[in-house]
């Protein structure tokens, strides 16, 4: 009896052996087809180091799926005949190895999962399309929860998570009597605070091969590779899971929101990389952390805080984009506008605070979620950008950008360009914050104590300009109530003063 030939798609971000595609393949009878295509690699112009982490992901990937005897059938960027479309590539390889069947687990990404919908219907064998079960919350499940709720509350489907997968539960109470710890991880960081060690890995062989590739044919693509130290196999990945929760998850609660100058990573994991492309699992790094509160080695604050962000925000994001797609992107409530500054893409930001963002994002493909939201997301609504200039930058500057997790931080929570679909409220702040949560404004030629003239600092005035200008829209929001009594306060010269060096600094910005 002929056994049935089957193909097993695997992309970039699916690099788990337990894939729903690969959870019942057998080296005797599956070819496994992976391909480094331009239209990936190249349709939004990632971050250099973004690419060569995944393509160097892929191929060592591959090599361990060729230790377990499976027939790989891997098509390189630099392959002569590599159609760079993952569907001319499957149809290459239906063809090459006369297969019977293909099996994929679904996409991450509205555009690739419409690709993947359409293969049936000119290969000349069925595809079969599998759950990504990885995710903790099916696309199924989050539909059920949100069916009938106007708006989204991260914080509610986050004590449902809490319910349905057991962590830090006690029965159905939370371990420690509340939700969430936030309040007491807001501590700025003291000058004599030692900064942990942090995880960096060598480039191998095939790393730096990879890397002299995306040298050669990206070299108009955002960053720089110098800096390159990402893990790109599933032991390095799980290595750098167990320096983060040994070294850095004790503090991380503490300190998560702080910022200083030339500390990159500070107490966070790093770990959403991996997470996102496979090589780490959500519910493995939730359980390392919740181990390490068990046992003593890190305090609730810190361990409820770092799995918030992965049950919490990672699974909440992604039910937003499933459910909200493809339309999501088109809605501006603010009516930004206003295009990039191209200090974003080079040159020197303004700011101390906006420039050490940037720069870490430019050497290193990564900030950490305040720098991300409260520094260049902040900056970004306040300077009357268009949501989707700051959503295309996003999308390429970082290691962990995919479409699913970027466009809902960056239209939803960000530019709160949904109208409050996804979160409550603008997150907006005037200098005082940052001064409050980092050391950068004493490097700054602006200061954060000064409301206009030569030396006050921009949020300042963009801020209090930002609030007159949407009074209309915001002063009805409840959480936007005591801002908005500040502002009702303000001697109306001042206010005056004020918007005027908002629109003069504006319309200086390119």
């Amino acid at each position: 009896m002929l056994l049935r030939k089957t193909v097993r798609f695997i992309l970039g971000d699916q690099l788990s052996r337990s894939v729903s595609s690969l959870r019942d393949a057998r080296p005797e009878k599956d070819v496994i087809l992976m391909a480094e295509v331009m239209d990936e690699v190249a349709s939004v112009k990632h971050h250099k180091q973004k690419v060569v982490l995944v393509l160097s992901a892929m191929r060592h990937f591959a090599r361990s799926l060729q230790a377990e005897g499976f027939d790989l059938d891997y098509v390189t960027l630099d392959e002569p005949d590599n159609t760079h479309s993952f569907s001319g590539e499957l149809q290459r390889a239906v063809a090459r190895h006369g297969a019977d069947q293909v099996v994929v687990t679904q996409a991450s990404e509205w555009r690739v999962n419409e690709m993947m919908a359409s293969w049936g219907e000119g290969l000349a064998a069925p595809v079969e399309i599998r759950p990504d079960d990885r995710l903790l919350c099916s696309r199924e499940d989050f539909s059920a929860w949100a069916g009938g709720r106007r708006n989204l509350r991260m914080e509610f489907f986050y004590r449902h998570m809490r319910q349905k997968t057991g962590f830090l539960m006690n029965g159905n109470e939370p371990v420690g009597g509340q939700w969430n710890f936030d309040s007491d991880n807001r501590k700025a960081l003291g000058k004599d605070v030692a900064l942990p060690p942090r995880l960096r890995f060598e480039p191998d062989v095939i790393t730096r091969a990879v890397m002299d590739m995306v040298a050669r044919r990206c070299g108009d693509h955002y960053g720089t590779l110098g800096s390159f130290g990402w893990a790109v196999t599933r032991d390095e990945a799980l290595q750098a899971l167990d320096h983060f929760v040994r070294y850095s998850l004790p503090s991380f609660g503490t300190y998560q929101d702080t910022m200083k100058d030339g500390a990159d990573y500070l107490y966070h994991s790093v770990l959403s990389p991996y997470i996102n492309i496979g090589l780490l699992l959500p519910r493995e790094v939730c359980e390392a952390a919740e181990e390490a509160h068990v046992h003593g080695r890190a305090p609730l604050n810190a361990v409820e805080g770092f799995i918030r962000q992965v049950i919490g925000w990672r699974e909440f994001v992604s039910g937003v984009y499933w459910s909200q797609m493809p339309g999501y992107q088109e809605s501006n409530f603010l009516g930004g506008k206003r295009p990039l500054p191209g200090f974003f893409w080079w040159g020197e930001a303004p700011l101390r605070c906006l420039a050490e963002a940037l720069r870490n994002t430019r050497e290193n493909a990564y900030a950490h979620h305040i720098q991300r939201l409260m520094v260049i997301g902040n900056f970004a609504i306040l300077a009357d950008i268009a949501p989707k200039a700051i959503e295309e930058w996003f999308l390429v500057v970082y290691a962990d950008a995919f479409e699913w997790v970027e466009l809902p931080n960056v239209h939803g929570m960000v530019m709160h360009a949904d109208g409050g679909h996804l979160a409550s409220k603008p997150y907006v702040a005037s200098g005082a914050y940052i001064n409050r949560m980092s050391d950068h404004c004493a490097k700054c030629q602006f200061d954060p104590a000064v409301k206009t003239g030569p030396k006050a600092c921009p949020y300042n005035y963009l801020y209090w300009n930002f609030l007159a200008e949407h009074e209309g829209k915001l002063a009805g929001n409840p959480r936007m109530a005591m801002p908005y009594r500040n502002l009702k306060r303000m001697a109306p010269a001042q206010l005056s003063e004020i918007r005027a060096e908002a629109r003069q600094f504006l319309d200086g910005l390119d």
